[in-house]
């Protein structure tokens, strides 16, 4: 019952946030508006992304400056970019999505079972959690998927290895308080197991913490996957807006101020990760209620 009465504020002030404070509003906001633009990509941008357009003459629609025909203009190719930079946005969410939740899982199981069983458990934990923040991030990502291949899952599986300390670390230091309340000992007292005292008791109570950190990865692996792709490490069979990046990049779009190649996609990016951002500053007080009265 204390579990509960624990969880239910807790609950109703992750699910209630995003309508009292506008930093939390706007991340989501943006999230939400990004993931509508992929799953309606088809119907927003019908023609294939990577298809060589040509003009009603009959020649090639390369360089073609943006106008009603296209919305932000061709490459030098002849590809559309709106169908482009539409049609990233799922590669981007793809990568973002999966990366977040790999992260958060590991994270949370991690600092779980580190800060509630501690003692050696903990310290071989914590020691493998500094090992991997010790990497350099992006060197490790380009280092692996070059081993493994480019593909998204293996840059996906790249970023996790490397992201799933920091929520790991912030959640185990929250375990280390939870273990200590009331309704935790009264469900030792009742013969409770350590694994239901653990997904059952204390578990719930840290799910928006996850939530945060799901959310903040969502952008690093979205900006990850980008900064792969325009080394050139990234999936050559998808377009995505590293991808696009790279294309503008190589085809030198700057110097023939074909601004509406590279701009775009370089804004959609820091949306994303702004938005990570405002959703953890807007759920600093689920955890600090002492920011609430500010």
């Amino acid at each position: 019952m204390a579990a509960a009465a624990d969880l239910g504020p807790a609950v109703r002030r992750l699910v209630t946030m995003p309508l009292r404070d506008p930093f939390a509003f706007a991340g989501i906001t943006i999230y939400v508006v990004f993931a509508l633009v992929a799953v309606f990509a088809d119907q927003l941008a019908p023609l294939d992304p990577l298809e060589i357009l040509f003009t009603k003459a009959g020649k090639l629609a390369a360089n073609v400056p943006p106008g009603p025909e296209f919305l932000l203009g061709t490459t030098n190719l002849g590809r559309d970019i709106y169908g482009e930079l539409i049609h990233g946005t799922r590669s981007a969410l793809a990568v973002g999505l999966s990366a977040a939740v790999v992260v958060a899982t590991v994270g949370t199981v991690v600092g779980l079972v580190a800060g509630y069983f501690g003692g050696t458990i903990d310290s071989v934990l914590m020691r493998i959690a500094d090992m991997a923040l010790s990497l350099p991030f992006l060197p490790f990502v380009i280092v692996l998927t070059g081993f493994l291949g480019a593909s998204t899952s293996n840059i996906v599986f790249a970023v996790a290895l490397l992201l799933w300390p920091n929520s790991a670390r912030v959640i185990r230091s929250q375990v280390l308080t939870l273990r200590e309340r009331a309704y935790v000992e009264a469900a030792r007292v009742t013969g409770a197991s350590h694994w239901r005292i653990l997904f059952v008791h204390i578990a719930p109570n840290i799910l928006p913490l996850s939530f945060v950190y799901a959310a903040i990865a969502i952008g690093w692996a979205i900006v990850t996957e980008a900064s792969v792709s325009f080394l050139g490490f990234g999936d050559s069979t998808s377009v995505s807006w590293g991808y696009m990046l790279q294309d503008a990049f190589s085809s030198q779009a700057l110097s023939r101020k074909q601004y509406a190649w590279f701009v775009p996609p370089g804004v959609c990016i820091i949306l994303v990760v702004v938005a990570g951002f405002f959703i953890s500053r807007g759920y600093e007080e689920v955890f600090m209620p002492r920011l609430r009265g500010r």
